[in-house]
């Protein structure tokens, strides 16, 4: 086992999982560190129109993101199991043909997000005062997508293999790079959106090369050669049977809040600008907590491929805890600190009373997400991810487009929208949680751990 691996299946998993999750946590914060970042300097140096119209694509950002995280999620659950299972050759496929949907997916993102975006925006009947800020920002920022895919890719593929650290080092080197040209290009060049947004693509282009320049030069099983890079259609169904239905729930989520983010678009600019400002709260603590979702997948799978019934189960187990707590302490931290984040973003007072009315409700929901997302994970862990996208579209999309018509519709309070996320988030979690202890039951998982 080389220094930056883990053996998933032996030792402490309380030890392990923290260790594996700590610098997984850090790279996932420095990935919305991107975002944030374009916000906070356009907030702060553009003015609060130009930081209406960056926080108004984040749904869309988040939309194209999470699309790539569904299928990247479905390289890493196939590639631990292989990985647990010592089998070298399935590992050597699956990257090779992970590689090759990653890119093709990257691309066709980034053609269609920029041939839609401005009928998207408007959709959501985004201000007409943000409009043009928000597709110039969009449209530049998508060309990063292809980029942002082969690092997801690099990530999964490494994670997988309990490697967590170097996407970490390399995204540590990236964002850092992306804050000092946001900073560049805003204040020295006065280019306004489209300098956060062209600060974002080469930062994610630095990072993109860093971890796909480690695959090819790596000598372990998941290496990448050009001349192995060719489709197994085995693996390629495989990889999609898990991962477009873990796509379509992160796609099926965005949807959703694009009627919320047109719902807050129904009440003045100020209220906009204050949920753009207080939502960047949201990627850091959901970000955060994704580790422990990402852990619980890859010590499920390798151990599934391991055959190790138990600890599954206590991995799962653990990853709930862990990422319920992060939830709690990081929800009730924001809400101590609500004055200080705001005012990361904006510098009128307006605009942070309108941001605090998001963080007063949020703070005590984060961590009821925990029980959702980390039973989907654990669930794709195992392979399945079908059932739970249908229980993901019924509990936290009909739901809430359901709340929106209903509750919102009759209190038209901002508190009322934003009450739909703890209550979709229950909902969903309670039937995730049986449909898990169903399959880990059942005789199909029994006769694949014997």
């Amino acid at each position: 086992m080389k220094s930056y691996e883990m053996d998933m299946c032996t030792g402490s998993l309380w030890k392990k999982i923290m260790v594996f999750s700590v610098p997984l946590m850090f790279s996932n914060i420095l990935q919305v560190v991107f975002n944030i970042s374009d916000v906070a300097v356009v907030g702060k140096f553009a003015g609060p129109i130009a930081l209406g119209a960056v926080g108004s694509t984040s749904i869309l950002v988040t939309l194209s993101t999470g699309i790539l995280l569904g299928l990247a999620s479905g390289v890493s659950a196939l590639t631990a199991l292989y990985i647990g299972a010592k089998d070298e050759e399935g590992v050597k496929r699956t990257v090779h043909t992970a590689a090759i949907l990653m890119a093709f997916l990257g691309v066709a993102i980034m053609f269609l997000g920029i041939v839609f975006a401005g009928v998207i925006l408007a959709a959501m009947h985004t201000k007409d005062e943000l409009i043009k800020d928000a597709l110039c920002y969009l449209r530049i920022y998508l060309l990063g997508t292809p980029a942002l895919a082969m690092f997801n890719l690099g990530n999964a593929v490494l994670s997988a293999a309990g490697d967590t650290r170097r996407p970490l080092y390399y995204l540590t080197f990236a964002g850092v790079a992306n804050v000092a040209l946001n900073l560049f290009f805003v204040i020295a060049c006065h280019m306004g959106v489209s300098g956060v947004a062209i600060a974002s693509i080469i930062s994610q282009y630095i990072s993109a090369v860093l971890v796909m320049r480690l695959l090819f030069r790596s000598s372990d099983s998941f290496a990448l050669r050009l001349n192995c890079l060719k489709v197994d259609s085995d693996k390629m169904k495989r990889i999609l049977r898990i991962g477009v239905p873990s796509a379509v729930q992160y796609a099926l989520f965005a949807v959703a809040n694009l009627f919320v983010q047109a719902s807050v678009n129904s009440f003045d600019h100020v209220m906009v600008e204050g949920n753009s400002a207080a939502a960047n709260s949201d990627p850091l603590v959901y970000d955060m907590m994704a580790a422990f979702y990402t852990a619980c997948t890859s010590f499920i799978a390798q151990n599934l491929g391991a055959k190790k019934r138990d600890r599954i189960l206590k991995s799962f187990y653990i990853c709930t805890f862990y990422s319920f707590m992060l939830g709690l302490i990081l929800g009730v931290g924001l809400y101590v600190l609500r004055y200080p984040f705001l005012s990361l973003f904006t510098n009128d007072v307006a605009v942070v009373s309108a941001g605090i009315k998001r963080i007063s409700v949020m703070a005590l929901s984060y961590c009821v997400s925990a029980f959702m997302d980390c039973t989907i994970a654990a669930s794709r862990g195992l392979g399945k991810t079908i059932v739970p996208m249908f229980i993901v579209t019924a509990g936290s999309t009909v739901f809430r487009l359901l709340w929106i018509w209903t509750v919102f519709g009759y209190f038209r309070t901002i508190e009322s929208l934003y009450l739909l996320y703890v209550f979709s988030w229950t909902i969903t979690a309670a039937a995730e949680i049986v449909y898990f202890a169903k399959v880990f039951k059942s005789r199909e998982l029994s006769r694949q751990l014997a």
